[in-house]
């Protein structure tokens, strides 16, 4: 049995985003891919004041300057397909307000026809929480819950009422209410959020960092929702951050998911492998523009078909 796949949309500043994301949403949906995905990259601190996901030393990538915003992304994707789902991973919750986040989410859902996927995580940029963070950035944490709550109270029946620190909502109409339960995946690595997805979450969305540390996170999470209680199955999505180039890498410091087509599907086996529900594969780093991304992506899912993927 073949893993739904899904591709990562053109975000990054060396695409046209009016433009091109209809046109690779609806490409890459005729290829066969069954989701598009979003990522949130709100600013590019330059001078750099922390080094990539916190590290010391660590650059951010080009790519991170001029990110196109993940909700309009994915609503430019939704008028042009029919299909596929339309998914974030990840929206950095706690840098949007959660009343109206939930409405935007549920206004996307009902105007697509229930094909949103909300993938939300607590980000590790001081930059931006600093300027759009709706508490500091100790607080994350609780925000990203009262994100989850406020979601599922905004979603589910009228009259809706909520009483939190962000958000008080005293018995109101609010719709337009999502086509189906939207489901709300966490990215976790670490055990505290590990448990919010266990406890509040309907699944995880793990980046993948080799085939045997990534099942390892995996087998964590299941003897974790064991020792809770959790009994209805945790819905997966991971995600590969590719590095696309025309020609095979060849030198022996190659990272993960670096290289052409075939290097690519070559550490995408393994991980497949492991039994994730879906594989999210960004490719928009490399390709020069939209046609070499939906070009590149076509070949991409050839050869992994073709390897059993």
């Amino acid at each position: 049995m073949t893993t739904p796949l899904g591709i990562g949309l053109p975000q990054n500043h060396h695409y046209n985003v009016g433009r091109d994301v209809p046109d690779v949403a609806r490409a890459v949906e005729q290829i066969g891919y069954e989701s598009v995905w979003a990522y949130e990259r709100a600013l590019f601190p330059e001078p750099a004041t922390q080094g990539l996901f916190g590290m010391p030393g660590v650059d951010w990538p080009d790519s991170y300057r001029s990110v196109a915003e993940p909700l309009i992304t994915l609503a430019l994707a939704a008028s042009a397909t029919e299909r596929v789902r339309l998914g974030t991973s990840v929206l950095v919750a706690p840098l949007h307000q959660p009343f109206q986040l939930a409405r935007t989410l549920a206004t996307l859902d009902a105007a697509s026809g229930g094909r949103v996927v909300a993938g939300f995580g607590t980000g590790w940029s001081l930059d931006e929480y600093a300027a759009a963070g709706i508490r500091p950035f100790e607080a994350r944490g609780t925000v990203l819950d009262e994100v989850i709550g406020v979601c599922r109270a905004v979603w589910g029946p009228d009259p809706v009422s909520y009483d939190g620190e962000i958000t008080r909502i005293s018995s109101a109409v609010v719709g337009p209410k999502p086509a189906r339960p939207i489901p709300i995946l966490l990215a976790a690595s670490n055990k505290a959020a590990q448990r919010r997805v266990i406890d509040h979450a309907d699944g995880w969305l793990p980046l993948a960092l080799g085939a045997e540390r990534t099942a390892a996170q995996w087998r964590a999470l299941r003897e974790l929702a064991a020792e809770r209680g959790r009994t209805r199955p945790i819905q997966t999505v991971l995600r590969a951050n590719a590095e696309y180039t025309p020609e095979p890498y060849r030198g022996s410091d190659r990272a993960l998911f670096q290289g052409n087509a075939e290097q690519i599907v070559e550490d995408l086996v393994p991980h497949a492998a492991i039994g994730f529900d879906e594989i999210l594969i960004d490719l928009q780093r490399g390709p020069r523009d939209a046609q070499e991304l939906v070009d590149v992506a076509a070949e991409v899912y050839e050869k992994a078909r073709a390897a059993g993927v």
